[in-house]
């Protein structure tokens, strides 16, 4: 399914916030590469895709009305065989029914645990002034707590894209520290100018953000994704 008939599939049911296996084809649709995952919508289902991905399995739970999934007790990772899987579902579906009772489940995402990276994230919005704006830096703490972050008007050049990377005050991270491999700041690059061209070329969306990113040595992997679309008129 392409980014425009997930976007109006979305609007069909009502929803401004896509589920995260739609905002990740989003995302791949868009030249951004991330973590194959796949909507189990029944417990059967999520042991056959486990099995063919291969584990440890991360599986969360998919419901539009939990978009923060972590605080709901919504995700569960590092799951080693079946038996762990069967009892993911129970567990993930009990929680959604139990902390929201209105909300409407889709099922599970199941997704391989990705190796860790230097965590990073991208986003975009629309600032009512400027129009869309992509945002990068670091995940983890220097998000959180240091607000370290660099943003650019859409649309953005590869050399926008370096000097994003290059403005934030952590940008030494990247370069590698503590034996950890220098991160593909070349990959990153190009998955910012790719976020700016779905936002400009899609102007419906409000709202995006991949967090955690991951970035090796060659490449990076987005392990999650949201994407809320704007009101109607």
């Amino acid at each position: 399914m392409g980014i425009s008939e997930i976007i109006a599939t979305a609007r069909a049911q009502n929803r401004l916030i896509l589920t995260e296996v739609e905002a990740k084809e989003v995302m791949q649709s868009a030249g951004v590469p991330v973590v194959e995952t796949r909507l189990a919508e029944t417990k059967e289902a999520a042991l056959q895709l486990s099995e063919q991905m291969g584990f440890p399995i991360v599986a969360k739970i998919v419901a539009p009305d939990i978009t923060h999934k972590s605080d709901a007790g919504g995700v569960r990772m590092g799951i080693t065989n079946s038996t762990e899987m069967s009892e993911a579902w129970d567990d993930l579906i009990s929680k959604a029914q139990t902390s929201f009772p209105g909300a409407t489940v889709h099922g599970v995402a199941i997704q391989p645990q990705a190796p860790s990276g230097t965590e990073v994230i991208i986003g975009g919005s629309q600032d009512p002034q400027f129009g869309p704006v992509v945002m990068f830096g670091l995940g983890g703490v220097f998000v959180e707590i240091l607000k370290d972050v660099s943003f650019r008007i859409v649309p953005l050049t590869e050399n926008d894209a370096s000097e994003m990377i290059t403005d934030i005050r952590s940008y030494k991270v990247l370069e590698g520290y503590r034996g950890n491999a220098a991160a593909d700041t070349k990959a990153i690059q190009k998955a910012l100018v790719a976020t700016s061209d779905l936002l400009e070329g899609n102007p419906d969306i409000a709202e995006l953000d991949l967090n955690p990113v991951f970035a090796y040595g060659d490449g990076i992997l987005a392990v999650d994704a949201r994407i809320i679309l704007k009101e109607n008129n």
